[in-house]
């Protein structure tokens, strides 16, 4: 079975994707094309990289538990500085951390699945959007616009296929003020979660041919309805209760639509906050266990041939556009 994926974003919160992404592989599914956002496309990569190998989803816990979320916590050499190197970091490099080690970390694992640039993610579809298997989403202040990695690299003067997957997914997952942002052509990229944290409608086209296979999506937020209370108090509590909810909201103009609600994997997460690199391996378990636990309820109900024929437009390459 094949459905497209889109994964949304979450900081250490994207634990909870790899739980839901390994129920999804466990019941059968392959995805032809995946997409994601910030921590949605460390998922998105690995997964795309391990089935370009042709190894099993289920390696995908293992090695996002290899990823040490203490090491996002990587300050240059001004940033170690005891008090002042925060600040100074923030105003010489926009960013209280480098970001290094997770582009490292990538750059790295995805070598070993035989994967370095966009290039090697190439189908043989030929439309643009369907032309490679992963799709990353960055926000580019400069040019205040959603920049869909490969898709848009032309524009900046790049060769969509020599450009690093690590490289794209660093400028994806890097959250304002709290890492350094990605330079490219002149642009300054930052997290693709201020402008579409939750892109669900990016493989979707505007025609009414049959569709092929479905787009699943996976939130890390619990089912519509009203979430629960975070108490905020304090200047640095408010700054990151803002930071994310910004993170966590973008897209909330379109993705409680019914249609795109029914083809939603929803993983509560949000007990743990987006940046707590400090994370514990009980808390990190918890979110794994509910990501299976919300796939496998997903599946349960998903009835794709009812969804087709419920909810209007769809893509002939894949997904189920939402009703508009």
């Amino acid at each position: 079975m094949r459905a497209d994926l889109v994964c949304e974003g979450g900081g250490v919160r994207g634990i909870g994707l790899v739980g839901a992404v390994q129920a999804l592989g466990m019941a059968g599914y392959t995805f032809p094309r995946i997409a994601g956002s910030s921590a949605g496309a460390i998922v998105s990569a690995l997964v795309a990289a391990l089935q370009h190998a042709g190894e099993p989803i289920s390696r995908l816990h293992d090695i996002m538990a290899t990823l040490d979320y203490r090491k996002f916590e990587d300050p240059g050499l001004i940033g170690r500085i005891p008090l002042v190197g925060g600040p100074l970091s923030l105003i010489l490099w926009d960013g209280r951390y480098q970001g290094a080690y997770l582009e490292k970390f990538l750059a790295g694992t995805l070598a070993d699945l035989g994967v370095r640039t966009f290039g090697d993610l190439r189908t043989d579809e030929s439309a643009i959007r369907y032309k490679w298997s992963l799709v990353v989403t960055a926000s580019d202040l400069s040019r205040r616009r959603l920049v869909r990695i490969p898709w848009d690299l032309p524009l900046y003067g790049l060769d969509p296929d020599e450009f690093p997957i690590a490289r794209a997914v660093r400028a994806s997952a890097a959250i304002p003020f709290l890492f350094e942002p990605v330079r490219v052509g002149g642009a300054t990229w930052v997290d693709g979660g201020l402008l579409s944290n939750f892109p669900i409608d990016l493989f979707d086209r505007p025609d009414n041919l049959a569709a092929r296979w479905p787009t699943f999506g996976i939130r890390l937020v619990a089912p519509p309805g009203l979430p629960p209370t975070h108490p905020v108090g304090g200047p640095l509590s408010l700054s990151l209760a803002m930071l994310d909810t910004l993170l966590s909201n973008q897209d909330s103009a379109y993705i409680d639509d019914p249609c795109t609600v029914r083809r939603t994997v929803f993983v509560p997460a949000d007990v743990v906050s987006a940046i707590d690199f400090r994370i514990s391996p009980e808390q990190s378990s918890a979110l794994y266990d509910r990501g299976v636990s919300a796939g496998t309820e997903f599946l349960r109900t998903w009835n794709w041939p009812k969804y087709r024929s419920e909810c209007g437009r769809v893509n002939p390459e894949g997904g189920a556009s939402r009703r508009r």
